[in-house]
């Protein structure tokens, strides 16, 4: 019969540890404190007037929407227009310039070719 080895561990001691309390602060606080001008005064206005009303800014118009009762600022038909204008006018441009870019480009390849193998082979020929 064999036998199996085995190893005696000692016995666990148990270690004192030093307990450190979280640290704690006292913050200080106040009430603020609102001072109003001197020469405040309420203004007396009727009542139903600007108060209550939103200001209108010039150039906006009022568009109810549907469901709701709710109200959306639109510009005058005025503006509309020549924000949509502009917009068309710059789209046509940056199309008709990228369009007419790309035909220079293809016209002048060839041509830029023929050029720099011309002087590519001059230069081989006076060396």
């Amino acid at each position: 019969m064999e036998v199996i080895p085995s190893i005696r561990l000692p016995d666990i001691v148990d270690i004192e540890t030093v307990e450190i309390p979280l640290p704690t602060a006292d913050v200080p606080s106040y009430i603020p404190l609102v001072v109003p001008p001197s020469d405040l005064q309420a203004e007396e206005e009727p009542e139903g007037t600007a108060s209550e009303k939103e200001p209108e800014s010039p150039g906006m118009r009022k568009v109810d929407i549907p469901f709701t009762e709710k109200q959306m600022p639109v510009p005058e038909t005025e503006i509309l227009v020549t924000a949509t204008t502009t917009a068309v006018v710059s789209v046509a441009a940056t199309l008709t310039a990228t369009a007419a870019f790309k035909y220079v480009v293809t016209a002048m390849k060839p041509i830029l070719k023929t050029t720099w193998k011309k002087i590519s082979q001059s230069k081989k020929k006076v060396s």
